[in-house]
């Protein structure tokens, strides 16, 4: 390639911020999201609808007819009929997600961190337990549930979840612990700190993500169960995911009330992503990048 002449002016190459790229970009791009989008509302849309109609207009028929008038009158039945559920959930949920999470978090330091003959095996055991089927375990669960006398209560329907909940917990923790320069630990050790030390001055104060990370999930997995639930509660300790299955008339149906039931089950867990859904994805990315 010769070079440009002195005194040559080199005519820079045009740019694509013409309308018509803007245009494609929109077609290619955009409208398909927007498509996505759409259709993946279109249940919320139609939840939302039915439970802000009257009875009188709640029909499959007009399913996606909006309402006339703004009735409440279905979420105030629905809150009042699942009140004590939401309740029951709310305790099962708490402690779960904080118990599994903090045992998560040890066995990730102990594992990523504490070199000991069949760390690797043990690690690999507990991983083995996120893929037992649930249906699997039912039977022998129930009688080591009767024979604690935990069958029926929440409580034991929080120790079912915190043990379910150690794998995921465990690897989330290991995998971010392992981004933790080794020097940290070494300094520490030399300056006289034990095990527990290192633990509970440098790592637990990096754990936020780690944390954020198996909370949400954890949150999300305990409240919207439902095979433990109805095999290990009873009424009276019933989540809200019980209750609802349960609201359902078996000669007349309300779709109003069955939808704000759906709506007022499904609100935490959409409040929790709102709230928290940017910490999720950072929390993900801390443990999935090195360095």
């Amino acid at each position: 390639m010769s070079a440009a002449a002195p005194g040559m002016a080199i005519t820079p190459k045009p740019t694509p911020t013409s309308w018509g790229h803007r245009l494609r970009r929109l077609v290619v791009v955009y409208v398909p999201l927007l498509i996505l989008v759409a259709f993946f509302l279109m249940p919320l849309y139609v939840v939302l609808i039915t439970g802000f109609k009257p009875n009188s207009e709640a029909t499959p028929q007009s399913m996606w007819t909006p309402p006339t008038t703004l009735d409440v009158s279905a979420f105030v039945a629905a809150f009042n009929t699942l009140a004590p559920n939401l309740l029951n959930s709310a305790l099962l949920v708490i402690p779960g997600s904080i118990l599994s999470a903090a045992l998560g978090s040890v066995n990730g330091f102990v594992l990523s961190r504490w070199h000991f003959r069949g760390a690797n095996l043990i690690f690999v055991l507990i991983l083995f337990g996120m893929f037992i089927p649930y249906q699997a375990i039912l039977i022998p669960l129930v009688q080591v549930m009767q024979t604690m006398g935990l069958y029926g209560s929440i409580a034991g329907l929080i120790l079912v979840h915190i043990i379910y909940g150690i794998p995921i917990t465990t690897l989330t923790f290991r995998s971010y612990y392992m981004q933790i320069p080794y020097e940290l630990v070494e300094a520490a050790r030399i300056d006289g700190g034990s095990m527990w030390d290192v633990y509970r001055r440098i790592f637990l104060p990096l754990s936020a993500p780690g944390f954020v990370v198996v909370l949400i999930w954890q949150f999300t997995a305990i409240w919207n169960d439902f095979l433990f639930a109805v095999i290990l509660t009873r009424s009276q300790s019933w989540p809200v995911t019980v209750a609802l299955n349960n609201i359902s008339g078996s000669q007349i149906v309300q779709w109003n009330v069955q939808m704000a039931a759906a709506m007022l089950a499904a609100l935490p867990t959409v409040v929790v992503y709102l709230l928290l859904g940017r910490y999720f994805l950072r929390g993900m990315m801390a443990g999935a990048l090195k360095g």
